[in-house]
């Protein structure tokens, strides 16, 4: 499966030591360079320790996008690394791409790009036996990485562990 990730999902699993599932998951994830950029100024040691690692050993693979006409259109309303990964998961073309911000969610669902994002990572690792709780994860994620949870969110997903 071709997966690219945007910044934040990589971050946040970063922090809490579940980095790993993606490898599990996927293989090899691909970003861009924008996106490696933002992770190589990650303010969380071991976070930022856990990413490079994963980049040396070679499952988190680094490449220039190309298509600058459409990072630069996807620029006017996205951060730098959303409109890479983006632009990036479109041209490759990617199976998948793993975003957490809801205005670069709705750009790739307009754009048909298949979407998911740090919580569907960490509800696959619950069915799959990876983890042993989603609602721990999540707080997890809360309490260590400043990651936003809403409580209708929250409640679909830890509805969706069950099933």
């Amino acid at each position: 499966m071709q997966v690219v990730s945007n910044t934040s999902p990589l971050s946040a699993l970063s922090i809490i030591g579940r980095l790993g599932l993606l490898r599990k998951q996927f293989g090899t994830i691909r970003i861009p360079n924008a996106v490696w950029t933002e992770l190589s100024h990650l303010d969380h040691d071991s976070g930022r320790q856990t990413l490079e690692q994963a980049h040396t050993e070679g499952w988190i693979q680094v490449h220039q996008t190309a298509n600058p006409a459409m990072v630069e259109i996807l620029g006017v309303t996205l951060d730098a690394g959303e409109s890479e990964a983006i632009a990036m998961a479109q041209e490759w073309p990617a199976d998948l791409l793993i975003m957490y911000e809801s205005s670069g969610r709705a750009m790739a669902r307009n754009l048909k790009i298949r979407i998911t994002g740090t919580l569907g990572i960490l509800l696959k690792a619950k069915r799959d036996g990876e983890i042993y709780s989603l609602r721990f994860e999540m707080d997890r994620l809360v309490q260590e990485a400043g990651f936003f949870v809403s409580d209708r969110v929250r409640n679909t997903f830890l509805a969706e562990e069950s099933t």
